[in-house]
């Protein structure tokens, strides 16, 4: 008897178990985790995954179950990924992509299967203008905004013959048309070149003999890592300034490429150092949980989570009345962990933007140092095409 009332309770157990993960809300995160880019995925997971341990498997009081994928920087494979966990999984929220390409093959067949996408990074210019949708909500910047910034900087610096370097895809043309945005010098020169391209030699030596007053460069991931490291050792750094976007000097980039990008000026909407109660916790949450200091990525992943908590919490989980849901992200009743951040008529971010320069702490680690803000409450140049 005792027996047969364990195996009863034991099942009864089990039901309850697989009920509960029945009623939890499915999240689908198609990134980027494989490739010399895969680190920037990880850190999308790893802020997005902190903000659900930090409430013990919920967001807003609401059980979640996390479905994570590699996209493996390929559109094609993303698509996949994504028409799984919709069809298969009954995801309604989803989240994760890194680059814009892939972005822009899986984002519009999502939006149109009534699924709200939320860009925890990639936000090409196409999605935030006439293309603009009710389920897609970017929350980390619009491509162009962490580039403008620089532009701005380096005109109020006095540069005025820069040379422009992006790769040749829609987040590349998106970030170089932000710097020029702003920029109000002569372009020395502007090349696009292979995504995932490792060696820049023949780029690096065009550069010289063009002989620019300062480098712009918007190069991701491992592009980043290696452009930088063969500009030092060309020693083109002890003459010409280099700057860029913060997604070329993330601080696992800068980990690896050391002392080369000392000096370098970069935009961003988010430091690790930023005086905010909502910062401070996020990074010494982070810093304990993973044991390294937060990038960019973690940083947009988190605030990506959290924005969805407060959607969450909003309509007691229930995902049932999408428009209840998107009226509760609009609302962005959140604390970012960049400060002040609300939703402009695209549902793009308007917030304040800053330039960092890459220092040394006192331990004498690479790292990003806050200098200044140069954008208050800065919206992006699409809103006015977006017609919702």
């Amino acid at each position: 008897m005792k027996r047969s009332f364990a195996v009863l309770a034991l099942g009864i157990g089990l039901l309850a178990g697989q009920a509960m993960a029945a009623d939890a809300v499915k999240i689908g995160m198609v990134t980027t985790l494989s490739t010399k880019a895969g680190y920037l995925g990880e850190d999308i997971r790893d802020g997005f995954k902190l903000a659900i341990d930090e409430e013990g498997g919920k967001l807003g009081g609401v059980a979640v179950e996390l479905l994570v994928d590699d996209d493996g920087r390929k559109p094609d494979k993303g698509k996949q990924i994504a028409e799984r966990f919709m069809k298969s999984d009954g995801v309604k929220l989803m989240t994760g992509i890194v680059f814009s390409n892939v972005a822009m093959a899986v984002v519009p067949k999502v939006l149109r299967e009534d699924v709200i996408y939320l860009s925890a990074n990639a936000a090409p210019s196409q999605l935030a203008g006439k293309n603009c949708h009710p389920n897609y909500f970017s929350v980390s910047y619009q491509n162009d905004n962490l580039d403008e910034v620089v532009g701005q900087y380096v005109t109020d610096a006095g540069y005025n013959n820069v040379y422009l370097i992006a790769p040749n895809y829609p987040a590349g043309k998106d970030h170089l048309a932000g710097f020029k945005r702003y920029y109000k010098g002569a372009i020395a020169g502007e090349v696009y070149t292979k995504l995932g391209q490792a060696d820049y030699a023949a780029e690096l030596a065009a550069l010289r003999a063009t002989k620019p007053d300062s480098v712009f460069f918007f190069l991701p991931g491992g592009m980043g890592i290696n452009f930088l490291k063969q500009y030092s050792q060309a020693e083109l750094n002890k003459t010409i300034p280099v700057f860029g976007p913060a997604f070329s000097f993330d601080e696992r980039l800068l980990a690896a490429v050391g002392d080369a990008a000392l000096g370098v000026v970069n935009g961003s909407q988010w430091t690790h150092d930023l005086d905010n109660q909502a910062n401070q916790a996020f990074v010494t949450n982070f810093r304990k949980t993973y044991g390294r200091t937060p990038t960019l990525y973690a940083s947009q992943g988190y605030d990506t989570a959290r924005l969805i908590a407060s959607a969450l919490k909003s309509v007691n989980g229930d995902l049932s009345n999408l428009q209840a849901v998107r009226d509760a992200l609009k609302k962005a009743d959140f604390a970012s962990v960049r400060g002040d951040f609300k939703f402009g008529p695209n549902q793009h971010p308007i917030q304040d933007l800053y330039v960092r320069e890459v220092v040394k702490d006192a331990e004498g680690k690479v790292t990003n140092k806050t200098l200044k803000k140069v954008f208050t409450g800065h919206g992006d140049a699409y809103a006015a095409e977006c017609k919702m």
